[in-house]
């Protein structure tokens, strides 16, 4: 029977990652050519494809998307193993900022596992409302920070891109509501701005009915049929509905989920973290 070779396993996830078979080679320093065949023979050991063309460029198929996180964990175990045995494991403090909301859970299982890969670097992790990291990374309080932004600073890697739209519950009918009920978030954000400006666009009557310093309490809030709010697409389900263009509210932008450091940490385990939760976002479809 054969088995899965960890070359191959690096190529896959090195064409995974870059989303295209030239950038993969790229990565790995080998020819696009060479990419290719190493890509071939795993798929001819696993009996199907791990990639479909997409484009210019390449997304997973069914069994690539099962196979990625198999193939990242046991690269970067062996990656760890080898630094560690050849005294280059890496080291040292890492102060990272996750949002409690957006990604909170995927966010966490990533820093559970660069903790079992990285075991030399001490982690000091803050889960909090990320309105403030901005500010921390700005004053050096945390050397790394997730959060979301509507504009994109040219430092800022975006990590995840999601559509807002503002949701009502799928029970309950706002259209003849005199004066429409609204849920926010109450500490000021680019989220409440652009969503009081948009309610105020359809010049129609509103109360904030509710208000909330996370998405999960404004998703609880609409879920309830207490009011509508701004949500990502992200967060939908089939008890919500998109109700904007019904109530004639003006479009909202997108919420981008960035990535940033603050310039002041070592390179070994600030690049190391940012690798890690970029190759997860990538993974994700």
């Amino acid at each position: 029977m054969e088995s899965l070779d960890s070359d191959l396993l690096r190529t896959f996830v090195a064409v995974a990652e870059a989303g295209s078979f030239t950038d993969g080679a790229a990565r790995i320093h080998r020819s696009q050519s060479a990419t290719s065949l190493q890509v071939k023979r795993l798929e001819a050991i696993l009996g199907q494809p791990v990639f479909e063309r997409h484009g210019r460029g390449v997304v997973l198929s069914d069994a690539g998307r099962r196979l990625l996180p198999v193939a990242q964990d046991v690269t970067a175990r062996l990656d760890a193993a080898l630094r560690e045995i050849s005294h280059h494991a890496i080291s040292g403090k890492l102060r990272v900022g996750i949002p409690d909301d957006h990604g909170r859970v995927k966010l966490a299982k990533i820093i559970a596992v660069f903790t079992r890969q990285h075991p030399n670097v001490e982690l000091d992790v803050t889960c909090a409302l990320s309105t403030g990291f901005p500010d921390a990374l700005g004053k050096g309080l945390l050397d790394l920070a997730i959060y979301e932004v509507e504009r994109p600073k040219r430092y800022e890697e975006v990590l995840f891109e999601d559509p807002t739209c503002w949701v009502s519950s799928a029970h309950r009918d706002f259209i003849d509501d005199e004066s429409l009920p609204v849920a926010l978030f109450d500490h000021a954000c680019w989220w409440r701005d652009v969503a009081i400006a948009s309610i105020e666009e359809s010049a129609r009557p509103y109360r904030i009915a509710y208000s909330s310093q996370s998405v999960s309490g404004v998703i609880a809030a609409v879920e309830a049929g207490i009011a509508i709010g701004l949500l990502g697409r992200s967060s939908l389900h089939s008890g919500l509905s998109v109700v904007g263009e019904k109530l004639r509210c003006k479009p909202t932008p997108a919420s981008k989920l960035v990535m940033a450091a603050s310039g002041s940490q070592e390179d070994g385990p600030l690049e190391a973290m940012k690798a890690a939760i970029r190759a997860a976002f990538l993974a994700k479809a």
